[in-house]
């Protein structure tokens, strides 16, 4: 089988989310699914951090609870059984301009139910409430797929959304294969720049 030089995306946003976020760092795990990246964020922010994951499945949060206590840091992370447009009535008050890292994967839960997957409204409404919490220097990391039922609409709808963003407050950049004929995805990421001042946005008014 042909091997790939170049990273994949998967190890690309992890390098990404390593060079912003440090021990005792407060992140969020938007999309918790079965928990892998619940658990490196875990590792990354050390006993000090925190973790805030949110996901609309239940059995998902399950086995993200066994997978973090198999690992030793269940203590590290709170989960929302609630969608990730609803992180701004969730989180500490304190967590206002102190997240470093936001993490999405769009679509559905591989191995789950195909017919659970985000949406446009709620994810774009969870993108302009990240934009709220995060850090100067922090940075949304986005996998977004396109091989599923509204795919395309919901890239479409976040490169808007990244369209929009205000230069002076914010860098975004977009990685993707040029050449996958089928199922294309890619990695969008966003970083709140040092200095910057985040003004409100108006966000999507979604059904909580």
């Amino acid at each position: 089988m042909p091997v790939s030089a170049l990273p994949s995306i998967l190890d690309l946003t992890k390098q990404l989310v390593r060079a912003a976020v440090g021990s005792g760092a407060t992140v969020i795990d938007a999309t918790v699914g079965n928990g892998h990246d619940t658990l490196f964020l875990a590792e990354l922010v050390g006993p000090s951090g925190r973790v805030f994951g949110f996901d609309v499945q239940e059995s998902a949060l399950m086995h993200a609870r066994e997978r973090l206590a198999t690992a030793g840091v269940a203590e590290r992370v709170t989960l929302f059984h609630a969608g990730h447009h609803t992180l701004l009535h969730c989180l500490p008050a304190a967590c206002i301009g102190t997240v470093r890292a936001a993490m999405f994967n769009l679509g559905y839960l591989p191995g789950s139910d195909k017919q659970v997957v985000t949406v446009p409204e709620t994810t774009i409404a969870a993108l302009d409430a990240v934009l709220g919490v995060l850090a100067p220097g922090g940075i949304v990391t986005v996998h977004v797929y396109t091989g599923h039922a509204g795919g395309m609409e919901e890239a479409l709808r976040v490169q808007q959304w990244c369209d929009a963003l205000d230069w002076a407050a914010f860098r975004a950049i977009r990685y993707g294969w040029c050449n996958k004929e089928r199922n294309s995805e890619a990695l969008v990421v966003v970083e709140r720049l040092q200095g910057s001042t985040v003004h409100e946005r108006k966000q999507e008014t979604v059904d909580a």
